[in-house]
C-alpha cells in the first residue's frame, strides 16, 4: 500500500513525538515528588494575565495541536484513508466502538454520581503515544496497519472535540460564540475566493479564538474551524493546507506536547495507590481505556466487516486489530485535558490523571506485546525503512 509523503512526515514526527512525551512524563513526575516539588508546582501556576500558565498552555497552545489534527482529518477527508467511504468505514466503526464501549463502561460504574462527568475521559486515544509504541515494531508494522491507526486516532480525537464542545460547556455566551462563528464564515468565504496567502487565516484564527475563549466554548474547538477553513486545494506540496501542516509537525511534536506533559503530570505520588484505584471513577477509566477500548473497536469493526460495509486489508488480520484496539487505550493527553474538563475536585483530577498514566502503561504494553507475537517480521520493509 501506497502512503503518501505527507502521511510518513506525519507518522514519523508523531512516533519520535511519542517517545519525547514519555520522557517529558517521567521527568515531570521525578519533579512533582523530588526535594523541588512545590517550586514546580507553583511554577505551572505563575499568574499571566490574570491566568495561571498551565491555563494559558490548556486553552491555548493546545489550540495549535487541535488545529494540527484538524488539518490531519481534513487531508484524510479529502485524499487519505477516510476519502473513500468504503475503506473509510472500517476505522470509522472502529472509532465509534472505541468511544462508545468505554464510555458505557465508565457510566456503569459513575452513572448517578457526582462524577459521571468523566465519561469522556476513557473514550480519547493519544496518537502521538500510539504511534510512538508501535513504530518500536519496526518492520513488523504493515502500512495498513499504520493507517488504519492513524485514521482511528484522529476520528477518535474529533470525536472527543465534539464531546468537549457538547458535553464540557458549561455557561454559554452567545454573542461570542456568535461572533466566533461569523468569523470562522468570513474566512470560509476567503476559501471560496481562493485566497491562499495564509496571514489573513491566521490573523483571523486568532480573533476567532479570542472570542470562542469568552463564549463558554472550549476555545481549543478554534484549532479544528481553523483547518477546515484553510484552503486545501488538491492537497499537494503547494496547497496552503499543506505547507501548514507540515510546518506544525514538529512544533506540536517537540514543543507544545512535551510543554502539555509536563504541565499536567506533575502529579504527587503520596497518596493509598489502593484506595485511588478503588474509587469508582478510576475503576471506570481503568476498564474503559484497557479493555473497552480493545473490546469496542474489534467488536464494532468485526460486525462491520461481517455484514459486507467494509473489508479487511488483506495484509491484516483480527489479532492484529485487537493489539491496535489495546494501543488505543493508551488515552493520555486528550484523557488529562478532558479530566480537567469534566471534574473540579483538584483530588479527582490528580488521582484521574494517575490512573489514565498506569492504565495507558498497560495497554500499551498489551498492545505492544500482542502485536510483536502476531506480527512478523518484513526483511522488504525493512530494506525501505
Amino acid at each position: 500500500m501506497r502512503i503518501s509523503a505527507l502521511f510518513e512526515d506525519f507518522f514519523h514526527s508523531e512516533k519520535a513525538g511519542g517517545l519525547t512525551l514519555i520522557g517529558c512524563t517521567v521527568l515531570s513526575l521525578f519533579l512533582a515528588n523530588s526535594i523541588f516539588g512545590a517550586t514546580y508546582h507553583h511554577f505551572w501556576q505563575t499568574p499571566l494575565a490574570g491566568q495561571s500558565l498551565e491555563y494559558w498552555i490548556n486553552d491555548g497552545l493546545m489550540t495549535i495541536f487541535f488545529l494540527l489534527i484538524g488539518l490531519e482529518l481534513e487531508r484524510e477527508i479529502y485524499i487519505g484513508e477516510l476519502s473513500n467511504i468504503k475503506e473509510a468505514l472500517l476505522p470509522i466503526f472502529g472509532a465509534l466502538g472505541g468511544m462508545i464501549v468505554p464510555a458505557g463502561i465508565f457510566l456503569w460504574f459513575n452513572y448517578g454520581s457526582t462524577t459521571q462527568s468523566g465519561a469522556g475521559i476513557p473514550m480519547a486515544t493519544d496518537i502521538a503515544f500510539a504511534l510512538g509504541v508501535i513504530s518500536l515494531l519496526g518492520s513488523r508494522v504493515p502500512a495498513s496497519l499504520k493507517i488504519f491507526l492513524t485514521a482511528l486516532a484522529v476520528i477518535d480525537d474529533l470525536g472527543a472535540i465534539l464531546v468537549i464542545a457538547v458535553f464540557y460547556t458549561k455557561t454559554l455566551l452567545w454573542s461570542n460564540l456568535l461572533i466566533a462563528l461569523g468569523i470562522f464564515a468570513l474566512l470560509l468565504v476567503l476559501n471560496r475566493l481562493k485566497i491562499r496567502n495564509l496571514i489573513p487565516y491566521l490573523i483571523g484564527g486568532v480573533l476567532m479564538w479570542y472570542f470562542m475563549l469568552h463564549s463558554g466554548v472550549h476555545a481549543t474547538i478554534t484549532g479544528v474551524l481553523l483547518a477546515f477553513a484553510i484552503p486545501f486545494g488538491n492537497g499537494d506540496e503547494q496547497s496552503t493546507s499543506y505547507i501548514l501542516q507540515h510546518w506544525l509537525h514538529k512544533p506540536v511534536a517537540f514543543m507544545i506536547l512535551p510543554i502539555f506533559a509536563l504541565a499536567n503530570t506533575a502529579i504527587l505520588l503520596d497518596g493509598d495507590i489502593g484506595a485511588i484505584l478503588s474509587q469508582h471513577y478510576s475503576i471506570g477509566i481503568a476498564l474503559g481505556l484497557i479493555i473497552g477500548k480493545p473490546v469496542g473497536i474489534f467488536l464494532l469493526t468485526f460486525l462491520a466487516v461481517t455484514f459486507g460495509l467494509c473489508k479487511l486489508p488483506d495484509d491484516l488480520n483480527w489479532k492484529a486489530i485487537a493489539g491496535v484496539g489495546f494501543l488505543a487505550g493508551i488515552g493520555f493527553t486528550m484523557s488529562i485535558f478532558i479530566t480537567l474538563l469534566a471534574f473540579d475536585n483538584e483530588s479527582i483530577i490528580n488521582n484521574a490523571k494517575l490512573v489514565i498514566l498506569l492504565s495507558s502503561l498497560v495497554a500499551a504494553l498489551i498492545g505492544l506485546l500482542s502485536l510483536r507475537m502476531v506480527l512478523k517480521p518484513n526483511m522488504d520493509r525493512m530494506e525501505n525503512d
